[in-house]
């Protein structure tokens, strides 16, 4: 079937293709919205039965669409789904006859896609590609030109899709640039927001005092409105200003990672669901979806990932028992043909996922394998898969080992009680896993303990124990980087903070450390190396460059008996920043144990020593 393309301009770098068939009056037409680049969202919208979310039959059950986009011999086969009226977030509608595909192109050039459209029972969720009966427009097919991408900076776009690798670090395909997280863990329910359509905390939510206040009601992020910019998106009117608002501020930080709950039914704020209603398993809301989607879409511009957390521990078992079955199949394809199309998202199974003595009845280890295994099958797109974990030993323990080289999980996300073990429990997992032959990617997702977590500024405005034991704890084990849980006892807590300004301070620590490893490091071809220190952490790549991590200042005596030639030595502030200060001395011989010197201030604080071989024939000047 040919396609005919005919354009017009939208909005700034926005277009909308209005593709007519030119076989006949009784072919399928489609309509393609976005911006036809590499790594950016190309929603094509089809004309189908006209349905409603609570029709028969279940348009999210009994119809699946897949389409299948091909380029250069390869092909990615992308779920499609109900959309409702085609502009549910404008129009809160919860029928109509549109259906739609969101496609994120990896590469340049003509792709042509061939459209599958079948109805059945169950169908949405069978594996089987010549199950059910054609209907609709089945069998449409066209082209798409697409054209490389034009954005620069932050914008995920600019720098394609983060993929792991099977290194330590999860690297962008596009730039090849190597990833380091400085993020949010909370509110964990951001999504349990006002803005957002039939969106309300269940009235039987358990109260927990000081950790989960059912009278708390939805977050508004009032206190962000203000950094709404004009041409931010919004949706009916001005709603949801205060969360784009609020993402604004935390990308203009730094902050570059978002962890959310997309299902927290039976648990804390019992507040966050995609269904048509808390009771529902097989409905979706369209309109509510469309609403998340435009904030997504604005994280991938401001360079924020998604860190998806699909279940928690207490509602892990919701679906199907904590089997692999018809409710859990659907929640992963309606989840993964909506959103898995952002090119920086990271698919998390569950909060403290497993059985533990508190939650008894939890998914077993081939349950929580069988769930990795069908994520990464119906995702058309690299999969990026981690599980979040207990605190400690025995629970972190048992409940992860069994996944060392398991090529479904790309790593875990780490729970830590007490800080101080953050350092070696990242090196103890990256060592693990290597040796079992698929190296993980471990960053630090909460901080124990989980009454306290980082506090606010006003509490802890230093946060000297955390920025010491988790952020550069973490990062000088060789671990992918933080997100920052906020506890429960102090203001702006984990379920109820409003206000990230709340910990301005803890942003600036995070983001003076990823930009130290950024620009100074080659940190990917480095490894955790304590051994070759006398006195704090080191990460280096040894006969080339050593950073020293010092809690409590220098001086510091460090092993370069293996390694000769001439070293330079300078300093950084990781509480305040600057540049480098070089050091006293200014340059090491190799060869043997030597000391760094002192910090350019003796003030008893944490400092970080970085140490450079000098190429051959560079004089030192005054050595």
């Amino acid at each position: 079937m040919s396609v005919l393309h005919t354009f017009r301009k939208m909005a700034p770098a926005v277009f909308l293709w209005a593709l007519a068939a030119c076989s006949g009056p009784s072919a399928p037409e489609v309509t393609v919205r976005g911006e036809a680049r590499t790594w950016h969202t190309l929603t094509l919208s089809f004309a189908g039965p006209d349905t409603d979310e609570s029709a028969l039959p279940n348009p999210f059950l009994n119809y699946r669409m897949e389409v299948a986009f091909a380029l250069n011999g390869d092909t990615l086969r992308v779920p499609g789904f109900f959309a409702a009226d085609g502009q549910a977030a404008e129009s809160s509608a919860t029928g109509g006859s549109v259906w739609q595909v969101r496609f994120c192109p990896p590469e340049a050039g003509t792709w042509t896609y061939a459209v599958s459209f079948r109805e059945g029972h169950n169908l949405a969720v069978s594996p089987d590609p010549a199950a059910g009966t054609p209907v609709a427009f089945d069998g449409a097919t066209g082209s798409l030109a697409i054209e490389a991408s034009d954005k620069t900076g932050r914008d995920v776009r600019a720098r394609g899709r983060l993929e792991y690798v099977g290194k330590r670090y999860y690297r962008f395909a596009g730039s090849g640039e190597y990833f380091l997280k400085g993020g949010t863990d909370s509110p964990e329910n951001l999504l349990a927001c006002a803005d957002f359509d039939g969106t309300y905390k269940h009235s039987g939510a358990l109260a927990r005092p000081g950790e989960d206040d059912p009278g708390q009601g939805l977050h508004r992020y009032e206190s962000h409105r203000a950094d709404w910019h004009t041409g931010d998106p919004v949706w009916q009117g001005d709603t949801g200003k205060g969360l784009i608002g609020a993402l604004n501020y935390l990308a203009g930080e730094g902050v570059n990672s978002a962890y959310f709950l997309t299902m927290n039914v039976l648990g804390d704020g019992d507040d966050v669901w995609p269904w048509t209603s808390r009771e529902e398993r097989y409905r979706f809301d369209c309109s509510r979806l469309d609403q998340w989607e435009r904030v997504f879409s604005h994280m991938d511009s401001l360079g924020i990932l998604l860190h998806v957390v699909l279940q928690e521990t207490e509602n892990e078992c919701l679906l199907d028992g904590g089997q692999l079955d018809v409710q859990r199949k659907l929640y992963l394809r309606e989840l993964v043909a909506r959103f898995a199309h952002h090119p920086a998202i990271v698919w998390n199974i569950g909060e403290e996922n497993g059985p533990a003595f508190w939650t008894p009845v939890g998914q077993t280890v081939p349950q929580r394998k069988a769930m990795m295994s069908h994520l990464r099958e119906v995702n058309p797109y690299p999969s990026l898969i981690v599980c979040h974990t207990h605190a400690a030993d025995p629970y972190q323990n048992d409940l992860i080992r069994p996944f060392l080289g398991f090529p479904d999980m790309d790593g875990p996300s780490l729970q830590m009680t007490p800080p101080d073990q953050v350092h070696a429990y990242t090196g103890k997992w990256i060592r693990l896993s290597e040796e079992a032959g698929r190296p993980w990617v471990v960053s630090c997702d909460e901080q124990g303990p989980h009454w306290k977590g980082a506090m606010p500024d006003a509490t802890d405005p230093d946060h000297d124990t955390i920025r010491a034991d988790v952020l550069w704890g973490n990062l000088m084990a060789g671990g992918a980087g933080v997100e920052w849980y906020f506890g429960y006892q102090y203001a702006h807590a984990d379920l109820g903070c409003e206000d990230f300004r709340s910990r301005h301070n803890l942003w600036n620590q995070t983001r003076l450390a990823l930009d130290f490893f950024r620009d100074k490091l080659p940190f990917p071809a480095m490894d955790a190396h304590d051994e070759l220190a006398d006195g704090g952490l080191c990460f280096a790549q040894p006969g080339q460059v050593y950073l020293l991590y010092l809690p409590d200042g220098g001086p510091a005596r460090l092993d370069l008996s293996g390694s000769f030639g001439m070293y330079a030595v300078s300093w950084f502030n990781p509480r305040g920043g600057g540049d480098t200060v070089p050091g006293r001395p200014e340059f090491l011989d190799g060869g043997d144990w030597v000391s760094t010197g002192p910090p350019p201030v003796a003030d008893g604080q944490d400092w970080v020593c970085l140490i450079r071989a000098v190429p051959p024939g560079v004089s030192s000047g005054n050595h």
